[in-house]
């Protein structure tokens, strides 16, 4: 039985522990200072041991969340806080500098990451099935990384060809990806992915339980260090469900904490986890602090066991540098990088070579930025990498596949009714209902529902003819997801819309899944309208949909009551369609087909429409105070 409800309990109730090893944001760098030996330093530590001369020194490199940014992102996602930052080419410099130091002060360095290196990756690496960033992240010198959540969108079958290498028979890019561009060879990932609590569910034919290694064991001045990796425990929940069907993810604390012993049978005392899981600070502004923190991942790195020394984590994208206590009440160092390689955590560790283990209080970390101003330095080898693979995409991206009429932006915003409807959104919905992919017996889906956190960003035509391509398409929809069509009664997509807002169904508490879900994840529509009562969502299982409302004729209007035992042919993403983001309601689903991709979807939409007039009016979505 899993542990996490008590887990839980003892997050709500313990104090994460900023103790001074790390500046706030803006200030300067912790600092070094000569020990007077052979020109090595030493840094400042909350403790100082005697004869640090005799102590090996580790220092880590770490990266999370990368998601196949290989240039710097635009926006606000391309900043930590005010400072420009990102970029594959900045970050190998970066790294190649912090190397450099390590070694002057006479630290080996290593460098990790805490998964997400792949995934709702950006046209220049998703084009290429995110081959690129795998060969970026080779020439980076990544020693081990463990598997995060994105790591499995296209399943386990292609996380394994990303590390072992070969090409997929695509079509040459004639659906918007190539493997192996331009007859180039992918020899896969030069450093090993760890996914601990991954578990094949039937291990016959299998080497090992476990599809990917539970951990990596490095050499450092003659000291054993281990790595386990793991992702968190609810991958299952949000990503799509054909491509892990043969594996189960297990809880994080049991597996971490079963390794424990094995690793010291092999001589391992110095173990670092490196976790798929975090936390979200109170002022993420203050990337080297831990202000209020609070999540999933606390939990977790609280209750490792005592012999872990330190969580490197990731998931929330948030920068943080903690210190918490672990169950017999040491401190343990739990930090995070931020995303899209806009940061690296740099931990200090030493050693002591009688006892083979980490000494704890002796550790630090600090958080910095891969500045990507234009004075930065950049890798002239990582800029020749992207340079050849802009130059491979650029058909792909640049084909047109529609245009818009009168307008250059579709937004994914929220109207400002607090309907938390959108005309991104609704045009996505619209397109798949469209889909002829997803026709089942002559059947045409008379409902679409598209996710919210599936729309990553406005779709922007360009030029006077406002044309749409498919790679400001793709910008919009990265997760090459399927379209799967199925019949659920009105009953349950009643059900589903109320599982947006608080877990609940329109009849009462649901029997399984979330009691709460609060994360108002509205679901935008298509063939359908409704209500949803602002006070009703904020209260635990309560129904807060009501006047639902069907486009039975196909005329774009919304005008007959849903009937609770009737059948409707409905449509959405494989993600939402295996019970994504705690729509559990839509594994009910019978007679499913799985159509096409859903950037696909909305190319033939806008093809079909060109050029297409974007509705002016939002209605589909209400909302009562």
């Amino acid at each position: 039985m899993s542990p996490r409800p008590a887990l839980a309990a003892l997050a709500a109730s313990a104090v994460a522990l900023t103790i001074g090893l790390a500046p706030q944001a803006g200030s300067a760098p912790p600092q070094e200072r000569a020990s007077g030996t052979s020109g090595a330093k030493t840094y400042h530590r909350l403790v100082q041991p005697k004869n640090t001369k005799d102590y090996v020194k580790l220092d880590l490199l770490a990266l999370n969340d990368f998601h196949g940014n290989l240039e710097p992102p635009t926006g606000s996602s391309g900043q930590i806080n005010t400072t420009k930052a990102g970029g594959a080419a900045y970050l190998a410099s970066l790294v190649k500098k912090e190397r450099k130091k390590s070694r002057a002060a006479g630290a080996t360095p290593l460098t990790v990451a805490a998964g997400d290196l792949i995934g709702a990756s950006p046209l220049l690496s998703a084009a290429f099935h995110d081959e690129p960033t795998i060969e970026a992240m080779n020439l980076l010198g990544l020693d081990v990384s463990s598997v995060g959540n994105h790591e499995f969108d296209e399943g386990v079958d292609e996380l394994l060809r990303m590390q072992k290498g070969g090409c997929l028979p695509d079509g040459n890019g004639a659906n918007g990806q190539d493997s192996c561009p331009g007859g180039q060879k992918f020899k896969g990932a030069d450093f090993p992915y760890l996914g601990a609590n991954v578990f094949w569910k039937n291990r016959a034919g299998h080497s090992r339980p476990t599809p990917f290694k539970p951990y990596k064991i490095f050499k450092v001045g003659g000291q054993k260090v281990g790595f386990i990796g793991m992702t968190l425990e609810d991958t299952d929940t949000i990503v799509a469900q054909a491509g892990i069907a043969d594996v189960d993810f297990r809880d994080e604390v049991e597996t971490a904490n079963a390794l424990v012993p094995k690793l010291k049978k092999k001589g391992v005392k110095a173990i670092i986890v490196l976790l798929h899981e975090g936390v979200t600070p109170a002022d993420a502004a203050s990337y080297n602090a831990c202000t209020g923190v609070s999540g999933a991942g606390l939990a977790i790195a609280e209750n490792l066991s005592p012999k872990i020394d330190a969580v490197v984590s990731g998931h929330t994208h948030q920068p943080y540098n903690c210190v918490v206590k672990d169950p017999k009440g040491n401190p343990r160092l739990f930090t995070s990088a931020s995303s899209f390689g806009r940061m690296v955590t740099k931990l200090h560790f030493l050693i002591d070579p009688k006892t083979h283990d980490i000494v704890r209080p002796a550790a630090f970390a600090e958080n910095i930025i891969n500045t990507s101003s234009a004075t930065d330095k950049q890798s002239t080898r990582m800029n020749k990498l992207i340079s050849m693979f802009k130059t491979l995409v650029t058909p792909i991206a640049n084909a047109v596949i529609g245009h818009l009429n009168g307008v250059a932006t579709i937004s994914r915003s929220n109207d400002a009714d607090g309907s938390k409807d959108s005309v991104m959104g609704n045009v996505i919905a619209d397109a798949q209902k469209a889909d002829p992919t997803v026709v089942r017996n002559g059947v045409k889906p008379v409902i679409a529902f598209m996710n919210p956190g599936g729309i990553r960003g406005d779709l922007v035509a360009t030029g006077a003819d406002n044309a749409v391509t498919y790679g400001a398409a793709f910008t919009v929809q990265p997760f090459n997801n399927f379209m799967t069509s199925m019949d659920l009664t009105g009953a349950q997509i009643t059900a589903i819309l109320n599982e947006g807002f608080n877990g609940s169904t329109n009849e009462g508490p649901a029997a399984a899944g979330p009691t709460q879900n609060n994360n108002n994840k509205v679901l935008q529509v298509s063939g359908l309208s409704y209500t949803w009562d602002a006070s009703d969502a904020a209260a635990v299982n309560a129904p807060a949909v009501s006047n639902v409302l069907v486009d039975d004729d196909g005329d774009g209007v919304a005008t007959v009551p849903i009937d609770p035992a009737a059948t409707y042919r409905v449509v959405a993403n494989n993600f939402l369609a295996d019970g994504g983001d705690g729509f559990a309601t839509f594994k009910q689903g019978t007679n499913r087909l799985i159509g096409g991709l859903d950037i696909d979807s909305l190319r033939l939409f806008l093809q079909a429409h060109d050029p297409y007039t974007v509705p002016t009016t939002l209605d589909r979505v209400t909302t009562q105070p």
